[in-house]
């Protein structure tokens, strides 16, 4: 499967596409790369993550984690070798002063960040960030994800 980019829109109704997606994504990041996921509840956000972390760790030959929705815990961490992988869920956050102690924009040449829920985020403050936002469509029958910002 070709990345989408350039806001391309690509059907991932079926579960098998968003893992080959997220797998095909690992050689498009880069590391100190920002993922902001946008999109409504239960719409793949976090199913995406999973998948690209447990490519990642098939990939390096590791055991594969059980990957969690962090939205109460607002952060998960996955070192996968070199690699650590950090999950934000800013979901029940309600204003900007609130992600001052999260250490969201510490840039470490070693990490890829994923954000669900980013819409408080100061963008300007992230380098190498790719939005991926997620939708239903056709009464919630179909989800689609869109990508920009990947070079």
């Amino acid at each position: 499967m070709r990345i989408a980019i350039n806001n391309s829109k690509l059907d991932i109704s079926e579960i098998d596409t968003t893992k080959k997606l997220a797998g095909d994504f690992i050689n498009h990041l880069k590391k100190g790369s920002f993922v902001c996921l946008y999109g409504e509840i239960g719409v793949g956000k976090t199913t995406f993550v999973k998948h690209f972390i447990n490519t990642y760790q098939i990939y390096k030959n590791l055991e594969i984690s059980e990957v969690t929705s962090p939205t109460f815990s607002l952060m998960n961490e996955y070192v996968i070798g070199e690699l650590v992988i950090k999950h934000y869920d800013l979901y029940r956050l309600k204003s900007k002063s609130e992600i001052k102690n999260l250490d969201l924009f510490d840039i470490d040449k070693n990490t890829i960040t994923f954000i669900e829920w980013p819409e408080l985020v100061d963008k300007k403050k992230l380098i190498n960030n790719v939005d991926l936002i997620f939708s239903y469509e056709n009464n919630l029958d179909n989800r689609f994800i869109k990508i920009s910002g990947l070079t």
